[in-house]
């Protein structure tokens, strides 16, 4: 069992002097936080009961939609429809009442989480509520942001090195915003999260609720605590797992997602250090690592699907970064061996281009993380470097935040310390380990609202944590059940991973090949 201590540890190297420290319990950087924005509540409108019908993928789920407005402060104005989905429960005997989903993103599908619940959810939870799923505003069924896969297929590298290549992604991410809302309408520019939690509360309205419950991971926590700040009296029960920190500036934030990125790889070699199964057992694995990359950076591998296509240190580092969100060591290491050998593998990729690309709408959108110039960019670069080493800098943060250079500062739903001041207990969950959400994440949300929040850690590694265990799945299953929370500080024990792990498909992130904040 990892020791209290140890878990702290994790947080140290973050806060030393690039531009991370704590103050009063809280940490922020020299970049700035914006402070909160009080929330004003948009004219109320009428929201219609939902017509439902069985769903055309699965005829024992429900779907259907709500007619709602793409600008709040336009109430009156262009509409768009939101796709629902629902399951009831299972016991109508034990039903406690509707429970909303949401697998993060942004871009995860909460239709498909409801159409998939069955193996995402305990009996027991499925018993007791309807679940709710819903495609949010520029997703898949909800009038999706559309971008040309032929641009996006032209991404100029998110690692200038040059101020010439630095105003080429700056001039190349305002293209693609104008692409998109070109294609899609003015969903563009109304796709945050401030957006989205008015859509939950929709949701509840249409459904005359008085309360709703809430399961919510990886980005999907955002729209949880966005919702638990402006709507805490409608909250019966909120499960909030792998959390985003929506404090952070732009040092702060790359600093942060290089470190668990890095922490994360620390663990791969340590689980082949321990594990016989492991392809490199009894070898040096960073030293086998490095010189893997060095090829790459030579030219000398080729794509095992694909023999006239090289294979980039950025695609290995890629593929190791998504596989830790299992974490699916064993293939993942399997993989890099038959890549390092010359053997037919497994491609090393494992998404597809999608042309429904809302991340960019959406993130960018959320939250200002300007980089400004060329010199502040080597800075950061240098910092994510010195932090993550193996991993090269950051792997999602570094993309996100690039996504956004040369974007407008100003946006729809900046940062800001959390704030709920009149919700129930609310259960946040996280990885010490967790690729993705890094767990220094979590301990600094919960920081802003320890009168309202209980952290439950899973000594662990992955990103995701409700299925890790039956002391997590438990702990979850009870409390949304009888509204009993862990004790604060609440642990459970880290359970390897089965060695037939392997990677499955994950939604797209801020750039192809690489998965986003999602469950």
């Amino acid at each position: 069992m990892v020791s209290k201590e140890r878990g702290e540890e994790i947080l140290r190297p973050i806060m030393r002097a690039l531009g991370v420290v704590l103050v009063g319990g809280s940490l922020v950087t020299s970049a700035g936080v914006a402070s909160a924005q009080p929330q004003t509540e948009t004219t109320r409108y009428q929201v219609a009961s939902i017509d439902w019908k069985p769903c055309p993928e699965d005829a024992t789920a429900e779907c259907g939609s709500l007619t709602l407005p793409i600008d709040y402060k336009k109430p009156n104005g262009e509409k768009f429809d939101l796709a629902v989905a629902r399951r009831k429960a299972t016991d109508p005997t034990e039903r406690i009442g509707i429970m909303l989903v949401n697998p993060g993103g942004p871009g995860g599908s909460g239709v498909n989480m409801v159409l998939n619940a069955k193996g995402q959810f305990s009996a027991d939870t499925q018993a007791r509520f309807d679940l709710i799923g819903w495609d949010p505003r520029g997703v898949a069924r909800s009038q999706p942001v559309n971008c040309s896969l032929d641009l996006l297929n032209k991404t100029p590298s998110l690692y200038p090195a040059n101020q010439a290549e630095f105003d080429a992604l700056a001039t190349f991410n305002r293209t693609l915003l104008d692409d998109c809302r070109k294609r899609s309408g003015p969903i563009v520019d109304h796709a945050d999260t401030g957006a989205t939690i008015q859509d939950m509360d929709a949701i509840r309205r249409s459904l005359g609720e008085k309360k709703l419950n809430y399961y919510g991971v990886s980005y999907g926590t955002l729209m949880g605590q966005q919702y638990a700040e402006r709507y805490g009296d409608k909250i019966r029960a909120m499960v909030i797992d792998s959390n985003m920190d929506h404090s952070l500036g732009t040092f702060g934030f790359a600093a942060t997602e290089a470190e668990t990125a890095q922490s994360s790889f620390n663990e791969w070699v340590m689980w082949c250090d321990r594990t016989a199964t492991c392809a490199l057992h009894g070898k040096d694995v960073r030293k086998f690592w490095h010189n893997l990359l060095a090829k790459a950076d030579r030219g000398e591998l080729s794509d095992p699907t694909d023999p006239t296509r090289k294979v980039t240190a950025r695609d290995i580092i890629n593929s190791a970064f998504g596989a830790f969100y299992g974490p699916s060591w064993k293939s993942l290491t399997d993989r890099l061996v038959a890549l390092d050998s010359g053997q037919p593998a497994q491609p090393l990729a494992a998404q597809d281009q999608e042309v429904n690309w809302v991340f960019p709408a959406a993130f960018c959108s959320d939250w200002s993380l300007p980089v400004r110039s060329f010199a502040e960019y080597k800075a950061m670069e240098r910092m994510e470097n010195a932090i993550a080493p193996d991993m090269r800098g950051g792997a999602l943060g570094h993309r996100a935040i690039t996504g956004c250079v040369g974007l407008p500062e100003k946006v729809n739903n900046p940062q800001h310390r959390l704030d709920i001041d009149n919700a129930p207990k609310i259960l946040m969950l996280n990885a010490l380990y967790d690729p993705a959400t890094g767990y220094s994440w979590a301990v600094n949300a919960h920081r802003q609202s320890r009168d309202t929040t209980v952290l439950l850690t899973y000594e662990g590694w992955g990103h995701g944590v409700y299925g890790r265990s039956a002391c997590t799945r438990g702990a979850v299953d009870t409390y949304l059940a009888t509204l009993k929370t862990p004790k604060q500080g609440a642990r459970c024990a880290a359970v390897e991973p089965p060695a037939a792990a392997t990677l499955s498909t994950l939604p797209a992130g801020p750039q192809p090949g690489l998965p986003g904040w999602l469950g």
